[in-house]
């Protein structure tokens, strides 16, 4: 039994249009993450999943079924209004990985070889000298921006393996970064693997984070596209009803099937 395979026999998930998303408060999350850090066979990839990556996900088959191996973890509001809907209840913690990742690093107490991959060569370079001011006993090792061949990234696969890492992080966007994992990155190479999106922008400083009073509201995705308008305006304008409208969309098929299991 696989680690994923092993944490759903102990913990309970909730279905979000059909993925399975971890149910998890931040101090079990944390825990369990860290177990899988030390883990001595298998691999774990986990996936911080939003409202837009949702969205993704049902337009593209390819990366529906990569997510349905990986662990998710729930992230942002959407996916909140998405379980009140469906299951009553919000989940238990926002998991969204930049806050998660950070205090992950802190929590794993033993020193783990840790790569990165993802994000302009210059930004990459800043994330890992803030990541090891924020955690030094761990070791962090850049192993390539995101600007290479991905069809033709045997070199990048090669020093992952040089490298003999602990803790891989891939930021290179969805659903490219879920993708590449995939098709590249076996247990030999990385026994936890965390793909991230952009959170090495964050990490460096080159994208600013929301002031806590609006991240405590919920309200981050509004001080972004205000940051951003130009590339998030469809994210968010358009997005937002769109994924509202697809939590209803389901909503209404799942009791149609409690009604008439037989149609």
């Amino acid at each position: 039994m696989n680690l994923v395979a092993n944490f759903a026999v102990h913990a309970s998930r909730r279905m979000i249009f059909d993925l399975p998303v971890c149910d998890l408060d931040w101090q079990d999350a944390l825990t369990f993450v860290n177990e899988l850090a030390s883990a001595t066979a298998g691999q774990t990839v986990i996936s911080f999943v939003n409202a837009h990556n949702m969205l993704v996900m049902l337009n593209d088959g390819n990366y529906r079924e990569v997510l349905s191996g990986n662990l998710v973890l729930p992230d942002g509001l959407g996916l909140d209004i998405a379980s009140r809907v469906s299951h009553g209840a919000s989940f238990p913690a926002n998991l969204n990985g930049t806050d998660f990742v950070p205090a992950l690093l802190t929590f794993m107490d033993k020193p783990k070889r840790i790569g990165l991959v993802g994000g302009r060569r210059e930004v990459i370079e800043k994330a890992a000298e803030n990541f090891r001011a924020h955690a030094p006993w761990h070791n962090f090792v850049v192993i390539s921006d995101g600007y290479f061949d991905k069809q033709n990234s045997q070199g990048v696969v090669a020093e992952i393996e040089r490298q003999k890492l602990d803790v891989l992080i891939v930021g290179m966007g969805t659903p490219l970064q879920e993708a590449w994992v995939a098709a590249n990155v076996t247990p030999e190479h990385a026994r936890l693997v965390l793909t991230v999106g952009a959170l090495f922008d964050f990490v460096s400083g080159t994208v600013p984070r929301a002031p806590s009073i609006m991240r405590t509201l919920r309200l981050e995705w509004v001080y972004r596209l205000q940051k951003e308008p130009g590339r998030l305006w469809r994210r968010y304008l358009l997005g937002v009803p769109l994924f509202l409208y697809q939590v209803a969309r389901h909503r209404l098929s799942e009791r149609h099937q409690r009604l008439y299991p037989d149609a």
